[in-house]
């Protein structure tokens, strides 16, 4: 994994760009909103999840 991180280099802002521009293409304007508001569920869900799983390792503690 290193040696891939060491070939790629980080992110500049041009590859950002251009990954913004091939996801702009593939999936077209008005579905972007659609597939963030998706992924904003989906982080939303995981916090409760992750939260209610450490409520849950409190209580069995106590």
């Amino acid at each position: 994994m290193q040696a891939l991180f060491i070939l790629l280099g980080m992110f500049g802002a041009w590859e950002i760009v251009l990954i913004v521009l091939v996801v702009l293409l593939i999936f077209g304007g008005r579905k972007i909103p659609e597939l963030m508001k998706g992924l904003g569920q989906g982080m939303k869900e995981f916090k409760k999840a992750t939260k209610d799983n450490s409520d849950d390792e409190k209580d069995s503690e106590k």
